[in-house]
């Protein structure tokens, strides 16, 4: 196949990584990079040897496939021209602002048969890979993502910036209609809610409980899975995987023996597994693990969590402190 022309459209802190991972890569040709600050897209231009460009429309008769790296409110908009002139997409998580918008992506990606990724990074965490064949029926699922406070990512729900990367592997891994969502959420340090709550309980009787914050201490990204006769213990952020699976043998005490194994990836890359599933899909025309039908679905649900924390929320108790912080 002829070397593939891409480009990146918004090179802000994440985009300027996947502007990075393209470039390195054979057989692909980063043609520009997009960013309405041309000083900034001059800058990963520069560092990636590729053109820049402040209007993403000058691509759209020159490349065969794009990363879109910008504002959730801007992706159906960019997303649906470059679909619309026959380009194959890797769209950021979340995939859009509501369910509506999710099902133009869809349809125009349908229509003429063109690949549409979305990038719900941690699918491609080696240690969530390295525990799929030791799943059988999760009937308990714990997952805390908690984060230090950092202004970026802030404009929206904590359940939009982290909770939906535990909600699309939840829905990935429970193989039933989601039945029952409870939720509790609250604003700490911004005016949308930083932390979150979520407890889901699926058709079959399997319950995951999800918390997520970003106004921690520390950092962590774990999500714990039990089913009969195991556990499994995933850990995002060190890339580490431990299985314990109960054994026929009986200890002296009567308990089986625990079989331990443990699994690390230290030197593995997220982004550029991401992208090079999304070119390898480009070339082969095979459907993407994580297309714009997972990427909605996980969105209805993240859209649905934040409506009950609104509606539980007694928003009265922060409006004075937030008015006092924007004063």
């Amino acid at each position: 196949m002829e070397e593939l022309n891409v480009a990146v459209i918004g090179v802000g802190y994440l985009g300027r990584f996947h502007a990075q991972k393209y470039a390195a890569l054979d057989g692909i040709n980063l043609l520009g990079v997009v960013d309405p600050d041309k000083n900034q897209a001059e800058q990963v231009a520069a560092e990636c040897d590729c053109k820049a460009f402040t209007d993403y429309k000058e691509l759209l008769p020159l490349v065969d496939a794009v990363s879109i790296v910008v504002p959730t409110p801007l992706h159906c908009e960019i997303a649906g021209d470059f679909l619309d002139a026959g380009i194959d997409v890797l769209l950021e998580k979340p995939m859009t602002v509501t369910i509506e918008e999710a099902d133009t992506l869809i349809k125009k990606a349908n229509a003429k048969e063109l690949i549409l990724q979305i990038g719900h990074l941690e699918r491609f965490n080696p240690a969530l890979i390295a525990m799929q064949p030791s799943l059988t029926t999760p009937v308990f699922i714990e997952s805390n993502r908690i984060a230090t406070f950092k202004p970026r990512g802030v404009d929206v729900s904590v359940v939009l910036d982290l909770m939906i990367h535990d909600i699309d592997i939840i829905l990935n891994i429970i193989d039933s209609p989601l039945k029952t969502i409870h939720t509790v959420g609250a604003p700490v340090a911004t005016a949308n809610t930083d932390i979150a709550n979520a407890r889901l309980i699926f058709e079959n009787g399997a319950t995951a409980n999800v918390t997520v914050s970003r106004v921690s201490r520390m950092n962590e990204r774990k999500m714990r899975i039990y089913q009969p006769g195991s556990y499994i213990n995933v850990d995002f952020g060190n890339k580490k995987v431990m299985t314990i699976q109960l054994s026929d043998e009986l200890l002296e005490s009567g308990m089986p023996k625990q079989v331990v194994d443990i699994k690390s990836f230290p030197n593995s890359d997220a982004l550029l597994a991401e992208i090079q599933a999304f070119i390898g899909h480009v070339k082969d025309r095979s459907k993407p693990a994580v297309s714009g039908v997972e990427g909605r679905r996980a969105l209805e649900v993240a859209l649905q969590v934040m409506e009950q924390i609104k509606e539980h929320q007694q928003l009265d108790l922060f409006k004075g402190f937030f008015k006092k912080k924007l004063n």
